[in-house]
């Protein structure tokens, strides 16, 4: 086809972020390159349009509109860099195509590709439209199949959750230190069944976890989370659970738990008139036995001034009212304060123990070998039931959903399997790690007491007193005063034991009894 200085010619050019466009020009050369190209030949550009979207698929909104004014006849020309930039689906290189074939497009120019409106030069063009969707096709089944082949290798190809990071030297995912050790700790509080969705999601916010925009993650997120068996060292990908070479960031065990407690929890949940607040299911009614819930309420004056309250009362509903008179949230806040300092740890007691732990980890010897022989037979079989299973969805023996169902089992077995062999191996030392823990948390008692985070409070209180706290005329106390009904084994009650002890014994009496520092014998100090 002849130059032809008549004709109106639309510039287009367009890439996209996908992998097929890696190697493409920029879109600021792509205009550079044809501006030049429409000087040389003397090109009209009529006007330029820009489009940052995959060709692939049909419905890009520029292209179209682009097409439309086309057949309209604003213009008779398009200046595009290579045929693949106006379409890699067949959809819209039939388009151009046909409005080739109807006099609507009267001449393409590409600077790298011959084509002219001819038989032939629409024959060439066709098989460039072929080679782009082939091209195209082809990389997602290479992509597809090397996605496979990672998750096969246990390597997570997608974008790692909250708590690891994708590490794009390695291209693998690792452990994000710090958030991890905030999911670790979400997964313990909602596993002890004292702390709600809400909590939860507190409890990131207060720890700097929040949503892209943002904002704090809500109750379905928090689900999702909760619920994600990637914590424990396995993924879910294609429909399917497969085992993961990354680092867990909680125990199968306490996954568990979680999911044990999500599922008892499942009710539709009905947004209240008055959102749950701090305190709530932290204490019972001395009275009735109910359990205290808090009330928003504000209080309007004459003059303008708002002020704002919370209360927290009995929930019991009856005509018979309660007789237990309801209390402020600042004065609940002080009086949870004051006892919680009560099972502090001093920090020379702290120090003290620190010391004795290490000398208990350099003593300390395993010995489970039985258990962890029978363990081993276990997986083992469980392997090789991993096989015949694969082995019979190949062979299309088995269905695809049955064999998903089935697959997931077995590795949540062996999963199971393989944790318990790890407590079993480390029976003796396993409570060192809690121990230490513990004696961390009793350390930093008084300055959670000094400061106005409510929920580490209620966090903090549900620990040390259980279910054992009570509200009594507008005073929060424990059920029985001198703390003897804290549950068995608890270290707090020992802990209050060993406070009111100081004066009466020598230290080394307090802190521990001959036989040692296990959690028995630190419980019997009370």
């Amino acid at each position: 086809m002849s130059m032809n200085n008549n004709y109106k010619y639309f510039l287009y050019a367009r890439k996209s972020t996908d992998v097929e466009d890696k190697q493409v020009l920029s879109i600021e050369a792509q205009i550079t390159e044809l501006r030049a190209f429409a000087k040389q030949e003397g090109l009209h550009i009529a006007e330029e349009f820009i489009e940052k979207q995959s060709a692939k698929i049909i419905g890009r909104p520029i292209f179209n509109k682009m097409i439309s004014r086309i057949e309209h006849g604003d213009a008779n020309g398009i200046l595009a860099w290579h045929p693949d930039r106006l379409a890699r689906n067949s959809v819209d290189g039939g388009k151009i195509i046909y409005l080739l074939d109807g006099g609507g497009l009267a001449d393409l120019k590409f600077p790298q590709f011959w084509c002219e409106n001819t038989s032939q030069g629409k024959f060439m063009l066709n098989i460039a439209f072929g080679q782009s969707k082939y091209y195209v096709d082809s990389l997602a089944e290479n992509t597809k199949r090397g996605l496979r082949q990672k998750v096969r290798r246990g390597e997570y190809p997608c974008l790692a959750p909250i708590g690891y990071i994708n590490d794009v030297r390695t291209k693998t995912v690792i452990v994000d230190k710090k958030r991890a050790s905030l999911i670790r700790k979400a997964f313990e509080l909602y596993a002890k069944n004292g702390s709600r969705l809400e909590d939860i999601s507190n409890f990131l916010a207060q720890s700097g976890v929040h949503s892209k925009n943002g904002k704090r993650l809500h109750r379905d997120r928090i689900t999702f989370i909760l619920s994600n068996p990637f914590y424990y060292g396995h993924f879910r990908y294609g429909g399917e659970i497969h085992e993961g070479k990354h680092p867990p960031v909680v125990s199968k065990k306490i996954f568990d738990k979680a999911q044990e407690i999500l599922k008892q929890r499942g009710r539709p949940h009905h947004k209240q008139k008055n959102e749950p607040q701090a305190f709530c299911s932290l204490l019972s009614c001395a009275s009735c036995g109910m359990m205290i819930t808090g009330e928003y309420k504000v209080k309007k004056q004459k003059n303008g001034n708002v002020h704002e309250y919370v209360y927290y009362h009995c929930t019991k509903k009856s005509k018979l009212k309660c007789p237990e008179p309801c209390i402020r949230q600042e004065e609940l806040d002080r009086q949870l304060s004051s006892l919680i300092q009560k099972f502090s740890l001093r920090p020379d007691w702290a120090e003290e123990m620190r010391k004795m732990l290490e000398k208990e980890k350099l003593e300390t010897a395993q010995s489970a070998t039985a258990f962890v022989q029978e363990s081993e037979t276990r997986i083992r079989a469980i392997q090789t039931k991993l096989q015949r299973l694969l082995d019979g969805y190949l062979e299309q023996d088995i269905e695809r959903e049955i064999y998903r169902v089935e697959k997931a089992k077995l590795l949540s077995e062996k999963k199971s399997l393989e944790e318990q062999m790890a407590r079993i191996e480390q029976k003796r030392t396993g409570w060192l790690e809690p121990m230490a823990e513990w004696i961390k948390e009793a350390e930093n008692l008084p300055k959670i007491a000094r400061e106005s985070n409510l929920f580490a409070k209620k966090v903090a209180a549900k620990e040390i007193f259980g279910s054992n706290l009570r509200l009594a005329n507008r005073e929060a106390r424990l059920a029985a005063p001198s703390g003897e009904d804290l549950s068995g084994g608890n270290a707090y009650a020992a802990l209050r034991a060993a406070n009111q002890k100081v004066g009466q014994f020598s230290e080394s009496q307090i802190l521990v009894h001959s036989a040692g520092l296990e959690p028995a014998t630190l419980s019997s100090a009370s």
